[in-house]
């Protein structure tokens, strides 16, 4: 439902110190559309400094219609939603209401013994142990369910904690529900009231909101899924699973006045911004990634939901903001993310169309035929199939791999690519995935 956040394509690029010589526009038009013939649709925008530099739409909103993306389009976010609940958290210890280190049974008593080390920091940090609901075996079967905060906590509440609190970093979307629970219940007010009232109004961002399924919501995308014969319209959720964790919908152009607004210091005090803004483990603060590459600061954070994924990066030295939108689910959003900020800094971006592909020898192909551990959760399968070296990624599609040399491939469907390692023996030992700026290694089991 709301993707994870950290398996290798969802790192945006670094920012820039200072742009020298002018954005090379077309350069980032001509990559954009690189991914459109791949089933690529939505919309994008990139300012600089209150500059708007691309804000245009790609592909249909809705198919069916042939209507087309707009700055416009309204985008469920998924796991950008995310943010918006932290800074709500934040709001309310401004307001004298709580503090992020309290623990959680100050405000809800009945909470379970294993619960008594949790607090609202853990929570925001998700470092708090309580297992992820969405990764239950039942989640899919509940999907089309409606919901309540409180039927949604029910679910994980009873659950043995995967760790102890603060140990540990593990990526949970029960952690954000029961956030999103508290925020009502020490509020008095609904989740969608309380960020309508305290930022969605005050910052104008009039198409933004607490996604339906039944009301009629004007400019919405429709969902879709890739498939080998082009999209297909994507399976039915009901948005009160994701809750305060991913339900949230908007634009790019809405988003954008998000950024400046939570970043201009319109939203919250500087203090709270700091805590925000300031990782506590995995390069993971409050609802947002904050990392250091090469020198520069992003702080980024995805989304993926049924037919949907996001991606938005913000450079603050810069006030550089790269919003990536899709209504339909693959890699997409993510990549041309990473790839359009490498233009505005002046790195080189080779799109797969411009990789020169050389001929490969069967048996040299079959020798990297294995199981590749990137992460305990994460591994690339690699099989060997009509003369074609294949590549699937845990809990994703199988793509053809293509060579740029007898040991280094290239996918085409994303900006990825892969390098195999032999030892003194001449046996493939691991590999390395390039994605995204960043490597990741995967040893041989």
């Amino acid at each position: 439902m709301i993707r994870r956040f950290v398996i290798a394509i969802i790192f945006g690029s670094a920012c820039f110190a200072q742009t020298k010589n002018p954005v090379d526009v077309p350069r980032m038009e001509q990559i954009i559309q690189s991914y459109v013939p791949k089933q690529f649709m939505g919309t994008v925008l990139v300012a600089e400094d209150g500059k708007v530099l691309l804000d245009k739409g790609y592909g249909f909103a809705n198919l069916e219609w042939q209507v087309p993306n707009t700055s416009t389009t309204k985008f469920r976010l998924g796991s950008i939603t995310k943010q918006f609940t932290a800074t709500s958290i934040l709001l309310l210890e401004e307001h004298g209401k709580l503090k992020v280190e309290d623990p959680v049974k100050k405000y809800m008593p009945d909470a379970p013994a294993a619960w008594d080390k949790i607090t609202i920091f853990n929570l925001l940090t998700h470092t708090s142990g309580i297992p992820n609901f969405t990764s239950f075996p039942d989640y899919r079967d509940t999907e089309a369910a409606a919901t309540t905060p409180e039927k949604l906590v029910a679910r994980f509440r009873d659950k043995p904690l995967d760790f102890e609190p603060g140990t540990k970093w593990s990526y949970s979307n029960s952690g954000y529900v029961l956030l999103g629970y508290l925020i009502e219940k020490i509020s008095g007010q609904s989740y969608s009231d309380f960020l309508q009232q305290n930022i969605f109004t005050p910052l104008g961002m009039k198409d933004s909101g607490y996604d339906s399924n039944f009301a009629v919501i004007e400019h919405r995308a429709a969902g879709y899924t890739r498939s080998k014969d082009g999209p297909v319209n994507a399976g039915f959720i009901n948005m009160t699973i994701p809750f305060s964790a991913g339900a949230l919908y908007s634009t790019t152009e809405d988003l954008l006045r998000w950024e400046q607004g939570l970043f201009g210091g319109k939203v919250l005090k500087p203090a709270s911004l700091a805590k925000m803004t300031t990782p506590f483990k995995e390069d993971y603060a409050f609802g947002l990634g904050v990392a250091t590459k090469n020198g520069r600061k992003q702080i980024a954070h995805g989304g993926g939901i049924e037919g949907f994924n996001t991606s938005m990066t913000y450079f603050p030295e810069e006030k550089l903001v790269v919003i990536v939108l899709a209504n339909i689910n693959g890699p997409f959003a993510d990549t041309i993310d990473n790839q359009l900020a490498q233009v505005i800094h002046g790195e080189k971006v080779v799109l797969a169309a411009e990789r020169k592909e050389v001929s490969v020898s069967q048996d040299i192909l079959r020798k990297y035929v294995g199981t590749y551990e990137l992460a305990p959760d994460f591994s690339l399968v690699m099989t060997f199939e009509n003369g074609q070296l294949m590549s699937q990624a845990t809990n994703q599609n199988k793509n053809p791999l293509f060579a740029e040399s007898e040991s280094r491939f290239f996918l085409k469907v994303v900006d990825a690519q892969v390098e195999f390692f032999k030892n003194d023996k001449g046996e493939v030992t691991h590999l390395l995935l390039y994605q995204g700026g960043r490597e990741m290694k995967g040893m041989r089991k």
